[in-house]
């Protein structure tokens, strides 16, 4: 995709310093860059003198504009010839909602490439000292993401079945979870959890 008008990009789960080389290269050369709430500061200081950087604000409770109005934005610059990147904290694909923006620019016909980035669900426990397998403990993982589309609580839902679980966006839901780790007979009161917060960033705190 040589001809690519938008860059679906991970920035990473928090340390700028864990931004990719290729990443990097295309905000460099971007036109606009659309960025969320989680997206460090720093990994903008790449972005060209001349690229307009506009926040479209993606975090839990926090939303500055509507999934429908930032595929706006992207179909308007797109049309106009702009190189676009969308940078996303962590990676786009993993509760990202990349996936959507890829169906939409499907939809429309519009040249597109995903960047991948390192996600918050391996990098966090890595910062933590916490390996998420284990030859004599844990041979398969799990992301789950703490919140729902139709706002369904989390504890009326089935866990997946793996030996390690990590949970996305989960401190609003720590009761929910709480409850439905409870009705697993998988886990009890003698397994090892944490509780990490602003993982990989200078202020990471982490419970255990």
């Amino acid at each position: 995709m040589t001809n690519s008008r938008v860059f679906l990009v991970g920035a990473g789960p928090g340390d700028p310093e864990l931004l990719t080389l290729k990443a990097k290269r295309v905000l460099e050369s971007a036109d606009i860059v659309l960025y969320d709430y989680l997206v460090h500061p720093n990994c903008l200081l790449f972005c060209n003198d001349s690229a307009e950087c506009i926040c479209v604000g993606k975090a839990k409770g926090k939303h500055s504009q509507t999934q429908d109005e930032i595929h706006s934005i992207i179909e308007t610059h797109a049309a106009r010839g702009k190189k676009i990147v969308r940078l996303k904290g962590g990676d786009p694909l993993i509760f990202g909602r990349g996936g959507e923006e890829m169906a939409f620019l499907k939809s429309k016909g519009i040249d597109y490439e995903v960047i991948p980035g390192i996600s918050a669900g391996c990098a966090v426990p890595a910062y933590a000292g916490i390996p998420l397998t284990h030859r004599t403990l844990s041979r398969s993982v799990a992301f789950v993401t703490a919140t729902t589309l139709n706002g369904t609580s989390i504890d009326k839902l089935e866990l997946p079945e793996a030996d390690t679980l990590v949970f996305f966006m989960a401190v609003s839901a720590l009761k929910e979870i709480t409850t439905l780790l409870k009705k697993t007979s998988r886990f009890n009161q003698e397994t090892p959890a944490a509780l990490i917060h602003r993982g990989t960033s200078s202020k990471q705190k982490v419970v255990c």
